[in-house]
């Protein structure tokens, strides 16, 4: 079994990750829609300009996560790294993030305009298959 092509499979397929910020000591979790490029290496995620997360990120940009299964199973990827603001838009990367759920594409067109992107540079992961199924790989 190859972990790699396991992570890959696993961040096409899932849309949404448990991302967790942290401030004054305590971490806080929601769960946000994502797209990966494998090329770049990279999660992007926007949020609302005026959410908390925005002034979160600013304070500290370490974040961990961990992506969401909704297919009966409980394999999963964690990683962390440090959250930035994207010189892209939502815009420029609407389709992509269509493409996992359509029901963002309303989101996008209803309130694009007010979302900022922030990207994650990825160096490694761990990727769970199942219980003793896990390894880190690197990206």
């Amino acid at each position: 079994m190859n972990m790699r092509e396991e992570f890959e499979r696993m961040m096409r397929e899932q849309c949404e990750i448990a991302l967790a910020t942290m401030t004054d000591g305590l971490p806080h979790v929601r769960i946000v829609n994502f797209y990966y490029t494998s090329e770049e290496r990279r999660v992007y995620f926007a949020t609302l300009k005026d959410n908390e997360k925005v002034v979160e990120l600013a304070a500290n940009p370490n974040i961990a996560f961990s992506t969401v299964p909704h297919n009966n199973t409980m394999e999963h990827v964690r990683a962390s790294g440090h959250a930035v603001k994207s010189t892209r838009t939502i815009h420029d990367l609407a389709d992509a993030f269509a493409e996992k759920g359509p029901r963002v594409r309303e989101f996008i067109s209803a309130v694009g305009d007010d979302l900022i992107l922030y990207e994650i540079t990825l160096t490694e992961a761990v990727v769970n298959l199942d219980l003793g199924k896990r390894e880190t790989i690197v990206l």
